[in-house]
């Protein structure tokens, strides 16, 4: 295989020596690809362009082009069969086909130096540990790694590592070897941009036909110390902000997305909006509203995914605006994790005011822009009770598009890894394969899976009650966010009072002859969540759609449409529904309730549809619905409504393209209703 070289700058540097006496240096970042599109290894670039800038050496070294993307093992060691040098960007994402891959290259050439970073690399304790389990590494760097990149190239030629910062290693007579951590590098501009010095140019070249995904980072460090989330990091060294230089890099580097046609942008920020204030200059906001001037100009990039600020403010709305307006943006994160006070308070979070939240969402919905919020299922101290508490306060917020359940998952670096932490709390850690939301089946083809430590359990939520608290999240995605029973929920709510934590407790608890499909999606549920307590996957395996990983709600809503069900899913949650009303003593109307749940069935949207529907109801319920969703208290009333239904539009001709455009790519925008239209109701 012919070596494609990425060839040094010589602008600043003497004279080349000539090419056969070059050390040859291979790096590796594998991060996830989807649909023909891989991610700019941005740590990789950062490496480089600091090392070609600081290191007195960097003359002597050739750089392979990088391994951005999961490709076949041999194809790798292929790759980078000529280096003398190997570099790995390590996370939870990659740390096993990494692992693999510098285990096979010191088999076939002992000589070769292997060099490990990022977050899977412990960065207090753990780290003589971490070496002597991964002995095919033979230094690992902990915390920032330009500063010790560089300082590692400068030592290569004695191979004398005591020198580099932030570094472990075993030494040759056996003995781990610790050195002193480097200092934050507090003027960010000591890292040259690897897109305007050309670092990815000859990536780029050698691959015409991938689509790119920029990573883009602004900043670094975080205030917040959670203690689930590896940002701050436990000891709280990240706690310190750093920033980019606006007008001379950032700027620049949007542009250059622009004129280099990168469709999507990841921001790496970890509190996108934090510097939005007028103290900052509005330093996010103009970062906003550069991205949405170049795509104006050049159609360049279409979206912007950043991680909001973990306290929404005023100005942090405003960024989201310009990205909404500018169609850059896929929804607005209200992210919460959990709304139980104790459990808050263990994991080191502050969540914004229940005032704001509701101002935020209202605003939102009003304007027309998508929200979604994020909790996380299995932190200390939550019980099912408080789960679901939660989850029906954050609905009655006004978060009616998309809550995402997220599993608790143990990163390294966090202080939730701790063994400490870990008894304190009582959580049950079992070790799944990790696998991609809506991810292609079959993309390891070499075997090496990738894994993740799941929490299913603690001592305020053991066994059974976590694969309840876990049916409940499902059931709550399946009936409220994807739409299937939104409608009644809703008038049940707003009309009745009922909880929504009790209308979707009453269709976990379903087990009866009476309600065979509604038994059936809950039991499908609930032995999910027992399979990921027994090492599971977190998502279902099908072969017949799409041939993905769903998640088990979404996956539920294909198996009841595509096996005819929907109907019967109807009549039983009427009268589950039903029952809910008359055991809690409410005087109820039955043809509310019957009224919504027809409004509701011929609004899913479903394929092979040609004609529109002009549905007449004897009470108005969609504008009861659309007005609650607005944060008002609408009065039902009684009487003749019409309304027209429109099924054309939108159109899928086939059962793939249904699943392919309407249950996967309207996930985060929830748009699984056909929109409605009031008609005069004068005959």
């Amino acid at each position: 295989m012919s070596t494609i070289l990425l060839e040094p700058s010589t602008d600043t540097k003497e004279e080349l020596s000539p090419l056969e006496t070059k050390v040859k240096v291979g790096m590796v970042q594998v991060n996830n690809s989807f649909a023909g599109q891989g991610y700019l290894p941005l740590t990789l670039g950062y490496l480089h362009s600091h090392a070609r800038t600081h290191a007195e050496n960097f003359d002597d070294f050739e750089f392979l082009l990088p391994i951005y993307k999961r490709i076949h093992i041999e194809q790798s060691l292929e790759q980078l069969e000529q280096a003398d040098i190997v570099a790995f960007s390590t996370y939870v994402w990659n740390f096993e086909i990494s692992r693999a891959i510098a285990k096979s290259l010191k088999q076939r050439n002992p000589n070769i130096v292997t060099i490990a970073g990022g977050y899977e690399v412990p960065e207090t304790g753990g780290l003589e540990l971490f070496l002597r389990t991964n002995p095919f590494f033979d230094i690992a760097i902990n915390g920032e790694g330009e500063r010790a990149f560089t300082e590692f190239l400068e030592a290569y030629p004695e191979r004398d590592w005591h020198t580099v910062p932030s570094a472990g290693f075993i030494d040759s007579s056996g003995k781990f070897v610790q050195t002193p951590k480097a200092e934050r590098i507090q003027d960010l501009n000591e890292i040259p941009s690897p897109f305007l010095t050309g670092y990815f140019d000859p990536l780029m070249k050698a691959n015409p036909d991938e689509g790119w995904i920029g990573l883009f980072e602004t900043n670094r460090g975080c205030p917040f110390l959670c203690s689930f989330c590896a940002w701050g990091g436990k000891s709280g060294a990240k706690k310190r902000m750093a920033e980019f230089d606006l007008e001379g890099r950032i700027f620049p580097e949007i542009q250059w997305f622009g004129e280099n046609k990168v469709e999507y942008i990841f921001s790496c920020d970890a509190n996108f909006g934090i510097f939005g204030s007028e103290s900052h200059q509005r330093r996010d906001l103009r970062i906003a509203q550069r991205f949405a001037r170049v795509k104006q100009q050049l159609g360049f990039p279409q979206r912007l995914s950043v991680q909001n600020t973990k306290n929404s403010t005023e100005d942090s709305y405003r960024i989201q605006g310009v990205l909404h307006e500018s169609g850059l943006d896929k929804g607005v994160l209200l992210a919460m994790q959990s709304l139980h006070p104790p459990t808050l308070e263990a994991v080191n979070r502050k969540n914004i005011k229940n005032k704001t939240f509701i101002e935020l969402q209202r605003r939102a919905t009003a304007e027309g822009k998508i929200t979604f919020t994020d909790l996380i299922l299995g932190l200390p101290l939550e019980t099912y009770e408080s789960f679901a508490q939660g989850v029906n306060t954050l609905i009655e917020l006004g978060q009616h598009n998309r809550i995402q359940f997220n599993n608790l998952s143990l990163l390294e670096n966090t202080e939730m890894v701790s063994p400490e932490y870990q008894e304190k709390y009582g959580l049950q850690v079992m070790g799944s394969q990790l696998i991609n939301i809506h991810g292609a089946l079959g993309d390891i083809s070499d075997g090496i899976l990738e894994k993740q430590r799941l929490v299913v359990g603690t001592n305020t939520m053991p066994g059974e009650e976590w694969v309840k608290t876990r049916n409940f999240a499902y059931m709550a995605g399946l009936l409220h966010f994807n739409k299937l029973l939104q409608i009644p929920n809703v008038i049940l709510n707003t009309q009745y009072g009922v909880k929504y934590s009790d209308i979707f407790d009453a269709f976990v608890k379903t087990d009866s002859p009476d309600s065979p499909v509604l038994s059936e999606v809950s039991s499908s549920f609930s032995e999910q969540a027992r399979s990921l307590q027994r090492g599971g996957l977190e998502y279902v395996q099908s072969e017949q759609w799409l041939q993905m990983w769903w998640p088990p709600d979404e996956h539920m809503l294909i198996h009841l449409a595509t096996q005819g069900k929907l109907p019967a899913f109807y009549r039983e949650s009427e009268s589950t529904l039903g029952t809910l009303l008359q055991q809690g003593g409410i005087d109820y109307n039955p043809q509310v309730l019957s009224d919504a749940i027809k409004l509701n069935q011929d609004l899913l949207k479903q394929p092979f549809q040609q004609t529109d529907l002009t549905l007449d109801l004897q009470h108005n319920i969609w504008e009861v619905y659309q007005e609650a969703k607005l944060g008002q208290k609408p009065l039902l009333a009684q009487d003749s409504f019409r309304y027209n239904i429109d099924r054309t539009t939108d159109t899928w001709d086939s059962w793939e393209d249904w699943c392919r455009r309407m249950v996967w790519w309207m996930n985060k925008k929830g748009a699984y209703l056909y929109s409605c239209s009031p008609l005069n109701t004068e005959k």
